[in-house]
Formats: structure tokens, sequence, C-alpha cells
């Protein structure tokens, strides 16, 4: 859960607040009139923060990346040799 803090008393302990974001693993949410306002979080939540924010397409084109590199590290030719392979796949469509 996070700490909440009037903006008037954040103004004055931000150092410490920064401090006990970076150290103690705390999030800070600063306030205006009770209402959440902003939130200090450490670097790291960002990061996973951004991370949650990426479109959908990239993170499956990513996927989709990882998984070609893989189709062709596992049908190269030296690999076939190696194991034995006489035959192999080939998708349908004009030769």
């Amino acid at each position: 859960m996070a700490y909440e803090i009037p903006v008037t008393q954040a103004r004055a302990e931000l150092a410490d607040l920064i401090n006990r974001v970076v150290y103690g693993g705390e999030r800070v949410v600063v306030t205006r009139h009770g209402k959440p306002l902003v939130a200090l979080v450490s670097a790291a939540d960002l990061e996973r923060l951004d991370a949650l924010d990426a479109p959908a397409e990239e993170r499956v084109a990513g996927a989709v990346s990882a998984l070609s590199a893989v189709r062709e590290a596992a049908s190269a030719p030296r690999e076939q040799h190696r194991f034995g392979i006489t035959a192999e796949h080939r998708a349908p469509g004009p030769s």
C-alpha cells in the first residue's frame, strides 16, 4: 500500500520522500485536498509500468520474431546432418 502525503507537506519533505521510495521500496502518493495528485515510484516500478503499457502488437511481434529465430536454428543444415535427418518440412505453396 502507498504512503499518502499532502502536497504542502511533500514539498517540505521531498528529499526524505525520495529516500523512502529509493531505499525503502515504498510508493508515495501526493494528495491535494485529499485526492491523489501524483505518485513517487522507483525507476524499476516505472519500467514495469511502461512494459505493461506497450502495445499488444509490439509484444506479439517480439514473440513471433523469437519463434522465427527458433525455427531457423532448428532446421539448420548442419543440425540436420548431425542428427541424420534426411527430410525437412516445407510449407505448402508454389515451389
